[in-house]
């Protein structure tokens, strides 16, 4: 069965489809531009497209024939929508590296759509969010009467890409985010600070906008959930000092001038510092009478697991695919998806 990376020339489609062609597999490579498309199709031996995302008709032609799309072109509020639009009419399941709550909410309001078009849709089958949903998951099955989740992750060694930086960049303006009694609200940016153990080592860590916020409710049922990230106490503070900034840091040209120092300064991580960085994931759930469950995740660096995790869920879906309709991870390949992945290891739960 024939099937697509589009985006396969930016940073993350292109570790996906070199591997994906080291393995032996043949996906159809595409983007929006023939100069940057056309030479790794013809250096990694595959077959390429060309087509852009603002034409729907032109989208619709460009994946007529596909069985599944893998969509890694960002940023994903812009580029998500044309291209599920055109998996469901073409018939093809969309799969995407997104980490962004709007787009995972964006999708799962589309479930009813997707069942009729007869497609499974699953999005984040990258380090956002696979990893992080793995542990909500199996969380959730281990304490049914949870009523909050907390989510805990740090990636060490390794660095982000251009459009990672840029996705950043555009979330800074929204503040950040948790879901509050079932419901996803806008809190100040950092929001809650605490310290837990991540691998060997405890830290302090601070709430972010992560996409489980949309998706560990969908996986798990819980209604609060937080998620944080490790950072240094000084880059916490500077995070902090922007709450009162959210409408200067949405204005065009701060907007461009970020985005400029985005493509001067940020290459993405290299293949030493991708094969040999780590990330540990964390995460706690309570229920109201004080029962609790903990667990700890470890996995290799974010880009590295999204290369391995995005061609996984693929493999999977070509195979095996779900039912048509919205999933996370979780829900279309079971709460051991992540842990199959190589490099994933987990510890023992420890409950009170």
């Amino acid at each position: 069965m024939a099937w697509m990376i589009y985006g396969a020339n930016g940073y993350t489609g292109r570790l996906i489809a070199e591997e994906a062609a080291a393995r032996g597999l043949e996906p159809v490579l595409a983007g929006r531009r023939v100069s940057a498309v056309a030479p790794l199709a013809t250096a990694l031996g595959l077959d390429h497209r060309v087509f852009g995302l603002d034409d729907p008709d032109e989208v619709a032609r460009g994946v007529q024939g596909m069985s599944v799309v893998l969509h890694c072109a960002g940023p994903f509020a812009a580029t998500s929508r044309p291209m599920l639009r055109a998996c469901a009419e073409a018939g093809a399941h969309y799969l995407d590296i997104t980490g962004e709550i709007g787009v995972f909410e964006a999708v799962f309001q589309q479930d009813p759509a997707l069942r009729r078009a007869g497609i499974a849709a699953i999005p984040g089958v990258g380090f956002d969010i696979v990893p992080t949903d793995a542990m909500a998951a199996r969380l959730g099955a281990a304490l049914p009467t949870a009523d909050r989740l907390e989510l805990a992750f740090v990636g060490l060694g390794g660095g982000v890409s251009k459009g990672t930086a840029k996705t950043t960049v555009e979330g800074l303006p929204k503040g950040g985010a948790a879901r509050i009694d079932g419901r996803i609200k806008a809190v100040p940016t950092a929001w809650k600070t605490r310290e837990v153990r991540l691998g060997d080592t405890r830290r302090l860590v601070v709430s972010i906008p992560w996409g489980d916020v949309s998706t560990a409710w969908y996986s798990t049922g819980i209604p609060n959930i937080t998620v944080y990230s490790a950072f240094p106490p000084a880059a916490i503070r500077t995070l902090q000092a922007t709450r009162g900034l959210t409408g200067l840091l949405g204005w065009a040209p701060i907007q461009a001038g970020l985005k400029a120092l985005v493509d001067a300064r940020v290459d993405g991580p290299d293949a030493s510092r991708r094969a040999s960085g780590v990330s540990h994931v964390w995460g706690r759930a309570e229920d109201a009478e004080g029962h609790w469950v903990e667990g700890q995740l470890t996995a290799p660096e974010g880009y590295r697991f999204t290369v391995l995790s995005a061609l996984a869920a693929v493999e999977r879906v070509l195979s095996e695919p779900p039912e048509p309709g919205a999933h996370t991870p979780s829900q279309a390949f079971g709460g051991d998806f992540a842990l199959g992945i190589e490099g994933v290891s987990v510890e023992p739960l420890t409950r009170g």
